[in-house]
Protein backbone atom coordinates (compact mmCIF):
# COMPACT_ATOMS: atom_id res chain seq x y z
CA UNK A 1 0.00 0.00 0.00
CA UNK A 2 1.38 3.37 -0.97
CA UNK A 3 0.41 6.92 -0.22
CA UNK A 4 0.30 9.80 -2.67
CA UNK A 5 0.86 13.14 -1.00
CA UNK A 6 2.36 16.57 -1.48
CA UNK A 7 5.99 16.44 -0.19
CA UNK A 8 5.56 19.96 1.16
CA UNK A 9 2.71 18.86 3.40
CA UNK A 10 3.62 18.59 7.09
CA UNK A 11 3.30 15.18 8.79
CA UNK A 12 0.18 14.56 10.83
CA UNK A 13 0.11 15.38 14.50
CA UNK A 14 -2.21 16.33 17.29
CA UNK A 15 -2.95 16.60 20.96
CA UNK A 16 -4.00 13.33 22.53
CA UNK A 17 -4.11 11.61 25.85
CA UNK A 18 -6.43 10.27 28.51
CA UNK A 19 -6.86 11.82 31.94
CA UNK A 20 -3.50 12.10 33.66
CA UNK A 21 -1.60 11.78 30.39
CA UNK A 22 0.32 14.86 29.25
CA UNK A 23 -1.06 16.32 26.05
CA UNK A 24 1.22 16.01 23.05
CA UNK A 25 1.90 18.60 20.38
CA UNK A 26 4.11 16.52 18.11
CA UNK A 27 4.40 15.88 14.41
CA UNK A 28 3.84 12.17 14.01
CA UNK A 29 5.76 10.72 11.01
CA UNK A 30 3.73 8.92 8.36
CA UNK A 31 5.61 5.66 9.01
CA UNK A 32 4.67 5.88 12.69
CA UNK A 33 1.01 6.49 11.82
CA UNK A 34 1.01 3.30 9.73
CA UNK A 35 2.51 1.31 12.60
CA UNK A 36 0.04 2.77 15.10
CA UNK A 37 -2.75 1.12 13.10
CA UNK A 38 -0.90 -2.19 13.46
CA UNK A 39 -0.42 -1.70 17.21
CA UNK A 40 -4.12 -0.99 17.58
CA UNK A 41 -5.03 -4.20 15.78
CA UNK A 42 -2.64 -6.20 17.95
CA UNK A 43 -3.96 -4.62 21.15
CA UNK A 44 -7.41 -5.84 20.17
CA UNK A 45 -6.16 -9.43 20.35
CA UNK A 46 -5.19 -8.93 23.99
CA UNK A 47 -8.77 -8.26 25.15
CA UNK A 48 -9.19 -11.74 26.62
CA UNK A 49 -5.97 -11.70 28.63
CA UNK A 50 -5.91 -12.17 32.39
CA UNK A 51 -3.61 -9.15 32.75
CA UNK A 52 -4.41 -5.57 31.81
CA UNK A 53 -0.85 -4.69 30.79
CA UNK A 54 1.49 -5.59 27.96
CA UNK A 55 5.25 -5.19 27.80
CA UNK A 56 6.90 -3.28 24.97
CA UNK A 57 8.76 -6.47 23.99
CA UNK A 58 5.54 -8.48 23.77
CA UNK A 59 3.65 -5.82 21.83
CA UNK A 60 6.60 -5.23 19.50
CA UNK A 61 6.97 -8.95 18.76
CA UNK A 62 3.25 -9.28 17.98
CA UNK A 63 3.42 -6.23 15.69
CA UNK A 64 6.58 -7.37 13.91
CA UNK A 65 8.82 -4.46 14.95
CA UNK A 66 11.67 -4.07 17.42
CA UNK A 67 10.86 -2.79 20.89
CA UNK A 68 13.00 0.36 20.53
CA UNK A 69 11.02 1.44 17.45
CA UNK A 70 7.75 0.71 19.24
CA UNK A 71 8.73 2.79 22.26
CA UNK A 72 9.77 5.64 19.96
CA UNK A 73 6.44 5.46 18.12
CA UNK A 74 4.42 5.48 21.34
CA UNK A 75 6.44 8.38 22.73
CA UNK A 76 4.69 10.60 20.14
CA UNK A 77 1.49 9.84 22.06
CA UNK A 78 3.06 10.81 25.37
CA UNK A 79 2.88 7.16 26.37
CA UNK A 80 6.06 5.78 27.89
CA UNK A 81 4.77 2.81 29.86
CA UNK A 82 5.89 1.84 33.35
CA UNK A 83 9.29 0.27 33.83
CA UNK A 84 8.92 -3.38 34.78
CA UNK A 85 5.17 -3.30 34.13
CA UNK A 86 4.63 -2.16 30.56
CA UNK A 87 1.65 -0.40 29.00
CA UNK A 88 -1.94 -0.44 30.21
CA UNK A 89 -3.83 -2.02 27.29
CA UNK A 90 -7.04 0.01 27.67
CA UNK A 91 -5.23 3.35 28.06
CA UNK A 92 -2.87 2.71 25.16
CA UNK A 93 -5.77 1.62 22.95
CA UNK A 94 -7.59 4.86 23.74
CA UNK A 95 -4.49 6.96 23.05
CA UNK A 96 -3.94 5.35 19.65
CA UNK A 97 -7.62 5.68 18.73
CA UNK A 98 -7.50 9.38 19.60
CA UNK A 99 -4.36 9.90 17.54
CA UNK A 100 -5.85 8.10 14.53
CA UNK A 101 -9.10 10.05 14.87
CA UNK A 102 -11.15 6.94 15.56
CA UNK A 103 -13.13 8.47 18.41
CA UNK A 104 -15.24 10.14 15.70
CA UNK A 105 -17.23 7.81 13.46
CA UNK A 106 -16.59 8.61 9.80
CA UNK A 107 -18.91 8.10 6.86
CA UNK A 108 -17.53 6.31 3.82
CA UNK A 109 -18.77 6.30 0.22
CA UNK A 110 -17.84 3.20 -1.78
CA UNK A 111 -17.67 4.05 -5.46
CA UNK A 112 -17.65 0.99 -7.70
CA UNK A 113 -19.83 -1.93 -6.65
CA UNK A 114 -18.39 -4.72 -8.76
CA UNK A 115 -16.96 -7.91 -7.25
CA UNK A 116 -14.31 -6.06 -5.24
CA UNK A 117 -16.70 -3.29 -4.24
CA UNK A 118 -19.28 -5.73 -2.95
CA UNK A 119 -16.65 -7.58 -0.97
CA UNK A 120 -15.53 -4.30 0.59
CA UNK A 121 -19.13 -3.34 1.34
CA UNK A 122 -19.51 -6.55 3.33
CA UNK A 123 -16.28 -6.16 5.31
CA UNK A 124 -17.27 -6.12 8.99
CA UNK A 125 -13.94 -4.60 10.00
CA UNK A 126 -15.03 -1.13 8.85
CA UNK A 127 -17.82 -0.80 11.42
CA UNK A 128 -15.76 -2.31 14.24
CA UNK A 129 -13.07 0.31 13.67
CA UNK A 130 -15.37 3.32 13.52
CA UNK A 131 -16.10 3.58 9.80
CA UNK A 132 -19.64 3.49 8.42
CA UNK A 133 -20.22 2.63 4.77
CA UNK A 134 -22.98 5.16 4.22
CA UNK A 135 -23.33 5.05 0.41
CA UNK A 136 -22.73 2.73 -2.52
CA UNK A 137 -22.32 4.32 -5.96
CA UNK A 138 -21.94 2.78 -9.42
CA UNK A 139 -22.46 3.56 -13.11
CA UNK A 140 -23.79 0.18 -14.25
CA UNK A 141 -27.54 0.29 -15.05
CA UNK A 142 -27.90 -3.26 -13.76
CA UNK A 143 -26.61 -2.26 -10.32
CA UNK A 144 -28.24 1.14 -9.86
CA UNK A 145 -31.22 0.74 -7.55
CA UNK A 146 -30.13 -2.72 -6.37
CA UNK A 147 -29.76 -3.41 -2.65
CA UNK A 148 -26.30 -4.50 -1.53
CA UNK A 149 -25.59 -5.12 2.15
CA UNK A 150 -28.70 -3.18 3.08
CA UNK A 151 -27.84 -0.12 1.00
CA UNK A 152 -29.38 1.01 -2.28
CA UNK A 153 -26.79 1.52 -5.01
CA UNK A 154 -26.96 5.12 -6.27
CA UNK A 155 -26.18 6.37 -9.76
CA UNK A 156 -22.72 7.90 -10.15
CA UNK A 157 -24.48 10.84 -11.81
CA UNK A 158 -25.77 11.65 -8.30
CA UNK A 159 -22.29 11.57 -6.76
CA UNK A 160 -22.28 15.17 -5.55
CA UNK A 161 -25.78 14.83 -4.09
CA UNK A 162 -24.94 11.60 -2.28
CA UNK A 163 -21.78 13.06 -0.76
CA UNK A 164 -23.75 16.00 0.61
CA UNK A 165 -26.67 13.88 1.83
CA UNK A 166 -24.49 11.53 3.87
CA UNK A 167 -21.77 13.99 4.92
CA UNK A 168 -19.13 11.71 3.44
CA UNK A 169 -15.66 11.97 5.00
CA UNK A 170 -13.76 9.32 3.02
CA UNK A 171 -14.22 7.95 -0.50
CA UNK A 172 -13.19 4.43 -1.50
CA UNK A 173 -12.57 3.97 -5.23
CA UNK A 174 -13.04 0.49 -6.68
CA UNK A 175 -13.59 1.61 -10.26
CA UNK A 176 -11.79 0.79 -13.54
CA UNK A 177 -8.53 2.64 -14.11
CA UNK A 178 -9.97 4.52 -17.09
CA UNK A 179 -12.62 6.16 -14.91
CA UNK A 180 -10.65 6.68 -11.71
CA UNK A 181 -9.19 10.14 -12.34
CA UNK A 182 -12.51 11.61 -13.49
CA UNK A 183 -14.28 10.25 -10.40
CA UNK A 184 -11.41 11.43 -8.22
CA UNK A 185 -11.70 14.97 -9.60
CA UNK A 186 -15.42 15.03 -8.83
CA UNK A 187 -14.81 13.72 -5.31
CA UNK A 188 -12.22 16.39 -4.61
CA UNK A 189 -14.53 19.07 -5.99
CA UNK A 190 -17.10 17.92 -3.41
CA UNK A 191 -14.63 18.76 -0.65
CA UNK A 192 -13.52 15.21 0.20
CA UNK A 193 -9.83 15.19 1.11
CA UNK A 194 -9.27 11.51 1.97
CA UNK A 195 -9.40 8.78 -0.70
CA UNK A 196 -8.67 5.05 -0.56
CA UNK A 197 -7.86 4.00 -4.12
CA UNK A 198 -8.12 0.39 -5.32
CA UNK A 199 -7.99 1.37 -9.00
CA UNK A 200 -4.71 0.32 -10.70
CA UNK A 201 -3.68 3.89 -11.47
CA UNK A 202 -1.89 6.74 -9.72
CA UNK A 203 -4.27 9.61 -9.10
CA UNK A 204 -3.33 13.26 -9.44
CA UNK A 205 -4.68 15.29 -6.53
CA UNK A 206 -4.10 18.70 -4.94
CA UNK A 207 -1.61 18.93 -2.09
CA UNK A 208 -4.29 19.02 0.61
CA UNK A 209 -5.81 15.68 -0.47
CA UNK A 210 -4.52 12.39 0.95
CA UNK A 211 -4.67 9.27 -1.20
CA UNK A 212 -3.86 5.76 -0.03
CA UNK A 213 -3.33 3.38 -2.95
CA UNK A 214 -3.97 -0.34 -2.58
CA UNK A 215 -2.45 -2.23 -5.51
CA UNK A 216 -3.21 -5.92 -4.97
CA UNK A 217 -1.34 -7.01 -8.11
CA UNK A 218 1.78 -5.12 -7.01
CA UNK A 219 1.66 -6.79 -3.60
CA UNK A 220 1.48 -10.21 -5.28
CA UNK A 221 4.43 -9.26 -7.50
CA UNK A 222 6.47 -8.38 -4.42
CA UNK A 223 5.62 -11.75 -2.87
CA UNK A 224 6.60 -13.43 -6.14
CA UNK A 225 10.00 -11.72 -5.93
CA UNK A 226 10.53 -13.08 -2.42
CA UNK A 227 9.48 -16.56 -3.52
CA UNK A 228 12.01 -16.42 -6.36
CA UNK A 229 14.75 -15.25 -4.00
CA UNK A 230 14.02 -18.06 -1.53
CA UNK A 231 14.07 -20.63 -4.34
CA UNK A 232 17.47 -19.34 -5.57
CA UNK A 233 18.82 -19.46 -2.02
CA UNK A 234 17.80 -23.12 -1.70
CA UNK A 235 19.60 -23.94 -4.95
CA UNK A 236 22.73 -22.10 -3.78
CA UNK A 237 23.07 -24.19 -0.60
CA UNK A 238 22.80 -27.54 -2.34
Amino acid sequence: MTRTRDPRRKPAGGTVGAAGTPSVDARVPDATVARLATYLRVLGTFSGRTTDTVSSEELAAAAGVNSAKLRKDLSYLGSYGIRGVGYDVATLTEQIERTLGLTVHRSVALIGVGNLGQALAGYAGFASRGFRVAALIDAAPGLIGATVRGLTVRDVAELETVVAEHSIDIAVLAVPAANAQEICDRIVACGITSILNFAPVTLSVPGHVDVRKVDLAAELQILSFHETRKALAKVAVR
